[in-house]
């Protein structure tokens, strides 16, 4: 009996300590903030920044954009410049590359709610309108967990989960009173559960980062074709600002499907990766 627990223990330890060396290159890493006050920190000029924050401040929001992203190239991705790059592209009407920029800075911090609101308000303008497939409750509600934190946090909270197994390990095979045996049993049980589902969460939203296969539509109108050439069938229009998920390549063309279940083949030059 121990020496199964001792075998199902390190491979627990294993799996956290794989999770948690992923995360940490991971770009969601110590993100840095592009308020004034930590404008210090960057890599990028300090006075770059603050100019980007000045020409949004005086609604030149084109050249606010043009200034985010050089920051961006310059200190790399982080959650509150792409946040800020999404503000100001949506200020002058770049639909696509607002919805773009919200996406790739909810995949850094996929909990934080003011992102997710400006991107459900533009997801409203967009021009498709697709009904996903039919999901169960469970799956969506499982979905909607995996999105309150990034895959740094759900790697620690894999490791606290673990510390509390072990905890409830030792109350039930130690302690002498019989309703603390049954605590510790139940107990150790659901905090395994939830340590693997961590674990889970956090492999997912760490290859979700580096192996990104979901795309956003940047061309104002396109069709869909069936095969991937212009001259394969044409199978339906999609507009910018459409959100796809990328299942195949080949040479220059994307395979895609959509919400709804529809597929089809795209040029790869039409849209640009989250």
């Amino acid at each position: 009996m121990y020496r199964y627990l001792t075998l199902i223990c390190l491979f627990v330890i294993s799996l956290s300590v794989s999770a948690q060396s992923d995360s940490i290159h991971s770009t969601a890493n110590n993100p840095t903030k592009v308020s004034s006050a930590d404008s210090s920190t960057l890599v990028a000029p300090e006075s770059m920044l603050a100019k980007a924050e000045k020409l949004y401040a005086a609604a030149r929001f084109s050249e606010a954009a043009s200034l985010f992203e050089k920051v961006i190239e310059a200190n790399g991705p982080t959650f509150e410049v792409y946040y800020n790059l999404g503000n100001a592209y949506y200020k002058y009407n770049e639909l696509a590359k607002a919805i773009l920029n919200y996406e790739r800075a909810l995949r850094l911090n996929p909990g934080d709610s003011d992102t997710r609101f400006n991107l459900d308000i533009c997801q409203a303008k967009t021009i498709d309108k697709i009904d996903p497939v039919g999901v169960f409750l469970v799956t969506r509600w499982f979905r909607s967990l995996s999105n309150n934190l990034n895959s740094n946090g759900w790697a620690v909270a894999s490791l606290i989960l673990f510390v509390l197994f072990i905890a409830s390990l030792f109350a039930y095979f130690f302690s002498r009173l019989s309703w603390l045996k049954k605590t510790g049993f139940y107990f150790g049980i659901v905090s395994l559960i939830l340590c693997i589902l961590s674990l889970f969460y956090a492999s997912s939203k760490y290859n979700a980062v580096v192996y990104p296969n979901q795309a956003i539509l940047m061309t104002p109108t396109i069709t869909v074709k069936s095969s991937p050439d212009q001259s394969g069938t044409d199978l339906f229009p999609l507009h910018e600002g459409t959100k796809v998920t990328i299942t195949n390549e080949i040479g220059s063309w994307n395979e895609i499907e959509l919400q709804d279940g529809n597929v089809g083949w795209l040029p790869a030059s039409s849209m640009e990766v989250i």
